[in-house]
């Protein structure tokens, strides 16, 4: 690669090379680093325009827009200057040093002092829900808030339930179904809401309570997102005039997410499609807009929160409690892309490069934070969201968390595998997510799967943030063999698998191996991925047989052996699915799919409550439940891993 080309790059922190999944060392293709130059606003598309770039790139002396400051850290100032404490104190400083947890002002500089570290995580052991997957005879067509009620009251001594994201929808037909693509992360999914447990509803004489009885749809052997939304939608409709009056200068963050659904109600989803005068949040013609389903939409925000406050309460006796999930982007076109739109790269659409798993790479279509602007504001949208989510969270869970550090940006016009890196702050960006978790009391998890730096990991280990350790992947990958459990680490949440991967029953089966051939996501032929997963196969189950677990091939006997592994490793967090649990071949997700697998449509067999008495549900509790009794192998030798 030129070396101007180079210089410009590192300049904006875009990556020319990086290290992949088999940690060789890959070298990008200059025009993807040109393309991401551009999302970024530079223009490296000729010699001439490097030359101008670099010429352009100013070092300055001056404060940046926001320093980030470990808790006992201190840092020279240029000057004395004027800083107002959180609490409003004001002080004259040369030093920043002894400062309090939290937010402060320095002129125009954000200056946030964050934890060294989070409170150590309980030991304990819980389920992973997609909770859209659940049904019981009192959902419509697909789990709702009511259902995580039931189920955290009767998943019997669970310390934990991990859900998947909640993040908001635009509320306009037709729904997507992907979790980790919402319109918006700080506020949540109306789809959610369990209709008769409003007060609203309860209130309502029984001539309506008919009519929205009447609503409910029937159960399909596939979610239909669009069909739950406008069957909901009506009956929240219905109860509408019989809401409590809405103040929307209560909270202007949530009155601004209103507006968007009005306007996206009127106009259609996509903003970037709407009349010139009403695609920025600030336009003279959007804050002029006046409409009844502004208030509405409010509303029925307020009827998510209130049923996710339950769900809480309800948890409120689980040494961990509910984990929300963190998508780790939005869709450019919906709310969060309208109203951030300052603070997000235009054009970029993140992903992943390629791995083990998904051998084409990962385009996920997703917008992505812009690291400059982020700093010249103060990270106040960054900081904001996870406020919101933290209202409701015991803990949460950062998918990809790699991209704290570095996100995979793919330029427009090129394919998955031809992106590169853009790198953030990670001081900032782990400070600020320990910061809000602390003042919420949550843990947080990182999900560090994938092609991630030692320098991650060791990270997530110092400020007591969980690691991902998953059965597929805790291997030696030059053996093949799948490690001890006494090998994983300690500060970590192990499962067995994720929603991106195979499930328990599916792997077993090899059914990862016949969907993607049958779709075309095979990088290499269908006899060489078999030839790879009866390899993988006989791995597993002669790591079960070398601890003593497994005497029989059938496949509730080898479930239960991954759950007994599971349980003997010294992970402070252990999960299992219902997806393993209940035999289900097919994984919730399946990588670089869209219309070709029914992702995030599956319904979980059987219904609640008939779930609480699945024999395999039960032992598999059992063995889980073990640990919450007594101190592990790991804790008795005093390992920290």
């Amino acid at each position: 690669m030129d070396a101007k080309l180079e210089a410009l790059a590192a300049a904006y922190g875009v990556a020319t090379r990086y290290e992949n999944f088999q940690r060789r060392d890959t070298e990008v293709a200059p025009e993807s680093v040109i393309g991401v130059l551009g999302l970024l606003g530079v223009d490296a598309a000729t010699p001439a325009a490097v030359e101008a770039a670099l010429a352009g790139v100013k070092t300055s002396d001056d404060l940046p827009g926001t320093i980030v400051l470990r808790e006992g850290q201190r840092r020279e100032l240029p000057a004395s200057a004027e800083l107002i404490l959180e609490d409003g104190t004001v002080r004259t400083v040369s030093v920043l040093a002894d400062l309090p947890l939290g937010w402060h002002r320095l002129g125009r500089t954000t200056v946030v002092v964050v934890p060294v570290e989070l409170p150590q995580p309980p030991a304990t052991w819980g389920w992973m829900l997609q909770l859209y997957a659940l049904h019981s005879a009192e959902s419509w067509g697909m789990g709702d808030l009511g259902d995580l009620r039931s189920f955290v009251e009767q998943c019997g001594d669970a310390g934990l339930v991990l859900l998947n994201p909640l993040h908001a929808i635009t509320p306009v037909p037709p729904v997507p179904a992907s979790p980790y693509s919402p319109s918006s992360r700080r506020f949540a999914n109306p789809m959610y809401l369990r209709i008769s447990d409003t007060a609203e509803y309860r209130g309502a004489d029984q001539a309506v309570q008919n009519r929205i009885d009447a609503l409910k749809p029937k159960a399909e052997k596939l979610i239909d997102y669009t069909a739950v939304w406008e069957a909901k939608l009506a009956a929240l409709e219905l109860l509408w005039p019989l809401a409590e009056p809405v103040d929307l200068a209560d909270d202007p963050g949530l009155t601004d997410f209103a507006r968007f659904c009005a306007l996206a109600e009127r106009h259609g989803p996509n903003w970037q499609a709407w009349p010139e005068e009403l695609r920025r949040p600030d336009a003279p013609a959007v804050l002029a807009y006046r409409s009844d389903r502004i208030a509405f939409h409010a509303w029925v925000q307020r009827l998510v929160e209130q049923q996710l406050n339950l769900a809480r309460e309800a948890a409120a006796g689980m040494p961990v409690g509910i984990v929300h999930d963190l998508a780790v982007g939005i869709d450019p076109t919906g709310a969060d892309g309208w109203l951030l739109q300052d603070s997000l790269a235009p054009g970029v659409r993140a992903g992943a490069p390629p791995d083990a798993f998904n051998q084409l790479g990962q385009d996920w279509g997703l917008a992505a934070w812009r690291p400059d602007t982020l700093i010249e504001t103060g990270y106040a949208a960054y900081r904001d969201m996870l406020r919101r989510i933290f209202r409701h969270a015991g803990g949460l869970r950062v998918d990809h968390v790699a991209g704290l550090w570095r996100l995979w940006w793919v330029p427009p016009g090129m394919g998955p595998a031809e992106g590169t890196y853009v790198h953030y702050d990670p001081e900032a960006m782990l400070g600020i997510l320990a910061l809000e978790a602390q003042r919420a009391g949550a843990v947080v998890i990182g999900e560090d799967l994938g092609t991630v730096l030692p320098e991650m990991t060791d990270t997530l280990e110092r400020m007591n943030m969980l690691g991902s350790s998953v059965l597929w992947f805790t291997r030696d990958w030059d053996t093949g063999e799948f490690r001890p459990s006494a090998d994983y680490r300690r500060n970590a949440l192990a499962s067995i698998s994720t929603h991106d991967l195979p499930t328990a029953a599916g792997f077993l089966a090899g059914a990862q191996v016949e969907v993607r051939a049958r779709l075309g996501q095979l990088a290499g032929t269908a006899e060489q991925e078999w030839a790879t997963w009866r390899a993988d196969k006989a791995a597993l189950l002669d790591r079960l047989r070398a601890e003593g677990l497994l005497d029989s091939e059938r496949p509730e006997d080898v479930v239960l052996a991954m759950h007994e592994f599971l349980a003997r490793t010294p992970c402070r967090l252990v999960t299992a699915s219902l997806y393993d649990v209940l035999l289900d071949e097919r994984q919730p997700n399946l990588p670089g799919t869209f219309d070709e697998y029914p992702n995030w449509r599956i319904p979980l067999r059987p219904a609640l409550p008939e779930v609480y008495t699945d024999p395999l549900f039960r032992k598999v509790a059992e063995i889980l439940g073990k640990r919450n009794t007594g101190t592990t192998e790991a804790e008795v030798k005093g390992t920290e891993r």
